[in-house]
């Protein structure tokens, strides 16, 4: 660490970082403002598609984060990192201090032991990662109605494959998405930029990033506004972080998770081209640091509930490209809303005509669960059984030629979010 911070200065001494942080030159007679220098040398790696170096206010290895896992998992990965005592648990779930360094091995050994990713959270204070001990919030009771058959339809006519495809290939077109690489700072930055064209001429939409103190990769919220109830929130998103491995390997992420992504984008595109505005507000986030104990949609998700957000549903799309399975769709039962999960199969009976099921994930093993815990009724549709899941996910092998370069099963998901969408936020 310390010849790393004394190679970066050197550099930014030689003047050539200093040159990419726009508005400042260093004072070599007065001296270095270190901080800004940094912040130099970071933005000439990314402008080289490197990995974004450590930066204060950033976790960077010798500094900590805290994980909360199930213990049976962290028994079954027998990794140095859980040998020691818990500093915290309860009959399911224990509390470890790591070094965010590891997070991406944890993530990995987990997918390859487990068939779990992540399959924890990882949390920035410990008095954060305590919360997780406590039962989740119960969720208020509420009424589900299906009786937009006119609206729906007009929407449903509008989501095309085509558009799916190309956003896929777009975002797996990037080395990685790595949640700490420069690679997956810009797939966030031209998220922002396409999502940002759905703004023109629409007031009532906005696109803005949601920071992270401790990692520079950014959530993306395109937030439409609601015409007549706009207190009450709809969401609807997925991952935008992508891994193989280490943190620098290829990982395009075409199912895991450029398709839920790209699914998002498709009911947004749908519904701003059928000129929709919704009662009801709908946020649609793509999450940072998924891959990472879901530490986007952590921070979101309680940033939510700290302001007093009334999220009436939210919409996790993660992996929906691969038909693995004999059912066309199949949603996760646990740290899900019972009666959500029943709402989206009536909205399939009544108006897409898929076949589908019921799986478990298990622990913190997608975004949903951070809504989940925070009281908020959640639901993940998935691709398959999991234990039939895409075999080529967190490998260089995630691309979209392994469904024939077709998004046909993220088709289904996004016609299903694009009614979830019309039928809740009425």
């Amino acid at each position: 660490m310390r010849v790393l911070k004394y190679t970066m200065v050197c550099l930014i001494l030689a003047g050539g970082a200093a040159r990419a942080f726009a508005g400042y030159t260093p004072d070599f007679d007065g001296g270095v403002d270190v901080k800004l220098a940094i912040q130099a040398a970071i933005e000439s790696a990314a402008s080289a598609g490197g990995l974004v170096p450590e930066v204060p206010g950033r976790a960077e290895p010798g500094q900590r984060v805290w994980v909360s896992i199930e213990r049976s998992a962290a028994a079954a990965l027998d990794r140095e990192l859980f040998k020691s005592l818990p500093l915290a648990q309860n009959q399911r779930i224990a509390i470890y201090e790591v070094d965010p360094s590891e997070l991406g091995a944890l993530a990995d050994g987990m997918h390859r032991a487990l068939r779990k990713a992540p399959g924890f959270f990882a949390h920035d204070t410990l008095e954060a990662a305590l919360e997780d001990l406590k039962a989740p919030p119960a969720q208020p009771a509420r009424a589900y109605t299906v009786d937009q058959a006119q609206r729906v339809a007009q929407t449903l006519a509008l989501v095309k494959e085509e558009s799916i495809v190309s956003v896929i290939a777009s975002l797996s077109s990037y080395k990685n998405r790595y949640y700490r690489g420069a690679t997956g700072v810009d797939s966030s930055k031209w998220l922002q930029r396409l999502w940002g064209k759905y703004a023109e001429g629409r007031p009532d939409i906005s696109v803005a990033p949601f920071k992270h103190a401790s990692f520079p990769q950014e959530s993306v919220i395109l937030t439409m506004q609601g015409a007549a109830e706009p207190e009450k929130v709809i969401v609807i998103g997925g991952h935008l972080d992508s891994i193989a491995g280490g943190g620098d390997s290829p990982a395009p992420g075409a199912d895991d998770n450029a398709s839920g992504v790209a699914v998002t984008n498709e009911v947004i595109r749908a519904l701003v081209e059928g000129g929709y505005r919704p009662a009801k507000t709908i946020k649609f986030i793509a999450f940072a640091a998924e891959e990472a104990g879901l530490r986007g949609s952590g921070e979101v998700a309680a940033a939510f509930k700290k302001a007093g957000v009334a999220v009436e549903g939210m919409l996790n799309l993660d992996m929906v490209n691969y038909k693995g399975s004999a059912k066309d769709i199949y949603f996760v039962s646990d740290n899900t809303s019972a009666d959500q999960n029943a709402f989206l199969g009536k909205l399939i009976d009544t108006y897409l005509g898929y076949s589908w099921g019921s799986i478990k994930c298990g622990y913190g093993c997608s975004d949903h669960a951070s809504w989940t815990k925070n009281g908020y009724p959640a639901s993940l549709p998935f691709e398959s059984m999991f234990n039939q899941c895409n075999p080529f996910i967190h490998k260089a092998t995630d691309t979209l030629a392994q469904t024939g370069g077709r998004a046909e099963h993220a088709l289904k998901f996004a016609r299903l979010a694009a009614a979830y969408a019309v039928e809740l936020a009425k």
